[in-house]
């Protein structure tokens, strides 16, 4: 006899509340917190705030018939419907070498217009890769991001931090208040081009591929990504400087637009890839790879037959 009285209280008790909330709720307007990030709805970059860029949430997704790769992390992304095709480490925490420097470029686009001139100084002249700057020359932030972009300029990323308003630590900031504003909690930037000498940066495949994303609502960016090799002509205030794309499948897959690719001996070789193929706009970054084109290859192939889309051919090399 107590269960049935107990179930007729409970559900009366339920009845009565929810009249009573009617009747308080009653033409008010109820507001409902949006569970997707605050990233959605703002942004001061005045030409991504009309694009959707959609901070994907990481989840577990099974590789079913997914190629052996050898990077540590990996992530394949379909911007064209929003879904993870490929996932491998990618909220883990590793350095990322020359791709900050798409981070670099997104703060002098964002600051600098692209015939403002830099003057190069001897402290920009630093080793490993560069385009080969020579102190007191004059370039403009458009030949600069040639320079960083296609050939991963150490120098050129020197000199455009080092010119900012605020100078090179001012810089750096920038670049760490920027991950934070789009959303970003993994990625730490300590230097402008990836070296690694001032601390220890890292970022993650995740966090990447939100950076490419807002990159390329950059049309500047996107045009320098998508381009093989380009001439800077001399003139009174800088030599000549031919400059070739250090990604090869530019122009080996079909569809391949850029970006960028880097290394160091830390990081392993990595690659951040975007191919426009079949209506598809995706996004594959490989961190800490031993064969980062191989492993692209594989994966951008992967990715498009989980589309449901042929693989274009491609050569191997």
């Amino acid at each position: 006899m107590k269960k049935p009285l107990i179930t007729i209280f409970l559900f009366l008790l339920v009845t009565i509340s929810s009249f009573v909330f009617f009747l308080e709720t009653r033409g008010k307007k109820i507001t409902i917190t949006s569970p997707l990030p605050s990233f959605l709805t703002r942004t001061n970059n005045s030409q991504a705030s009309t694009l959707n860029l959609w901070l994907p949430q990481i989840f577990t997704i099974v590789n079913q018939g997914a190629p052996e790769i050898t990077a540590k992390s990996a992530l394949v992304y379909d911007l064209s419907t929003n879904k993870t095709l490929y996932e491998k480490g990618a909220s883990e925490k590793l350095p990322v070498a020359s791709l900050t420097k798409i981070m670099t470029a997104i703060i002098a686009l964002e600051n600098k217009k692209d015939d403002d001139k830099y003057l190069v100084s001897k402290e920009d002249i630093v080793g490993e890769d560069s385009m080969g700057l020579k102190e007191n020359e004059i370039l403009s932030l458009s030949e600069l991001l040639y320079g960083l972009i296609l050939h991963s300029g150490n120098d050129a990323a020197e000199t455009i931090a080092n010119n900012y308003k605020e100078g090179r630590a001012g810089f750096i900031k920038a670049m760490n208040d920027k991950a934070k504003s789009i959303g970003l909690k993994d990625t730490l930037f300590s230097d402008p081009s990836g070296l690694g000498y001032d601390g220890d940066g890292y970022s993650t495949s995740y966090d990447l591929m939100v950076i490419t994303n807002y990159a390329l609502s950059f049309p500047k960016f996107a045009e320098i990504a998508k381009t093989s090799s380009y001439n800077i002509a001399k003139t009174e205030t800088h030599q000549e400087y031919q400059l070739e794309s250090e990604t090869n499948l530019l122009t080996t897959y079909p569809g391949v637009k850029g970006v960028k690719t880097g290394y160091t001996e830390e990081a392993g070789l990595c690659l951040i890839t975007y191919l426009d193929y079949e209506g598809h706009r995706i996004i594959g970054i490989i961190l800490n790879s031993t064969d980062r084109r191989g492993d692209m290859r594989q994966l951008l192939d992967y990715g498009l037959i989980q589309l449901g889309i042929k693989p274009p051919p491609h050569p191997e090399a």
